[in-house]
């Protein structure tokens, strides 16, 4: 019996699968030739998440693989309407991003609570001026997301002594309904998006729920940079309806130079790195070996995708 065909949609650097040498015939395809080889594959690996390449090359025509992981958190990039209707399994890279982003989301908080921005800035200038922090224990928080990103940034601030209120799609134990959205974000001094991009998310951040927040509330999201209406934060920043952002994710990425985010004031601005960390590439290749030896036993796969929701749903 032949090796099943995995198709690679290719990155630099490539992932490294040496363990499945002999057992899977691995080819590699870009973003033009990916239409082309889909037809031939059993199973494809996103390697580039970064590509609308699967989303629009889907719909063509001929045998589509059996199963699809992307090396991402979020499966935005790949949905189509064709694939959602297949009967082929869509899974996601759960379990390697949550710890590294909880850790930034942390460190952007107390930046911006102890002003290291401008500390920094004023180290620069070689100026002493004298300001007074903020105290983070005893502050409050809203996530809004309670898939696996959502809860480990909230243990996380739990730690810091953050009183911390997660929403979700649904309201169960331990975390609140979107009803309770609005009326958290009354409180927030923190709130922090970890959202999945979803229909529903598009946009959800934007005039109205950032005019709910108080003044002296930050804003923090590391979830997708389409969930927030941009120039709507760069005007609640600019009239210092809210204290200040920190941003991850952007509605496009690379976020161009001409882009007003660059120069508000009291905006942190990063290039979408708040997941990666020394060795995260590794990390997430030997997750797919994992996965693809499950698959090829045929046995059940871990991260499987509800594609109707967009996301991996939580069963606890």
């Amino acid at each position: 019996m032949p090796a099943p065909v995995l198709l690679v949609l290719r990155a630099d650097p490539p992932p490294r699968l040496g363990r499945l040498t002999g057992r899977a015939e691995i080819r590699y395809a870009d973003e033009d030739g990916l239409a082309a080889q889909l037809p031939h594959a059993d199973a494809l690996l996103a390697w580039d998440f970064t590509s609308d390449a699967v989303r629009n090359a889907w719909p063509g025509e001929g045998p589509r693989p059996r199963w699809v992981h992307t090396a991402s958190a979020g499966v935005d990039r790949l949905l189509c309407p064709e694939l959602i209707a297949s009967d082929t399994v869509v899974t996601n890279a759960r379990g390697i991003f949550e710890g590294p982003i909880a850790e930034y989301v942390a460190g952007l908080v107390l930046a911006m609570a102890k002003d290291l921005p401008g500390t920094l800035e004023l180290q620069r200038q070689r100026r002493w001026r004298h300001r007074e922090g903020l105290r983070v224990a005893g502050s409050r928080a809203t996530v809004v997301g309670a898939g696996p990103i959502g809860r480990a940034v909230a243990t996380t601030l739990r730690a810091l002594g953050v009183t911390v209120a997660v929403t979700g799609r649904t309201a169960r134990p331990g975390v609140h309904g979107p009803e309770q959205l609005d009326r958290l974000l009354t409180r927030a001094d923190w709130v922090i998006c970890a959202a999945p991009l979803t229909d529903a998310t598009r946009g959800m951040f934007d005039a109205r729920l950032f005019g709910l927040m108080q003044p002296s509330a930050r804003f923090i999201n590391v979830g997708r940079g389409q969930l927030v209406v941009e120039d709507d934060l760069v005007a609640a920043v600019s009239n210092r309806w809210l204290a200040g952002a920190a941003l991850d994710v952007f509605d496009r990425e690379p976020l161009g130079p001409d882009s007003p985010l660059w120069d508000v004031p009291g905006v942190i601005v990063s290039p979408h790195m708040s997941g990666d960390t020394v060795g995260w590439r590794d990390r997430l290749g030997a997750q797919f070996v994992d996965l693809y030896e499950l698959w090829a036993a045929g046995k059940p796969l871990p991260n499987v995708v509800d594609k109707k929701r967009g996301y991996v749903p939580m069963h606890d």
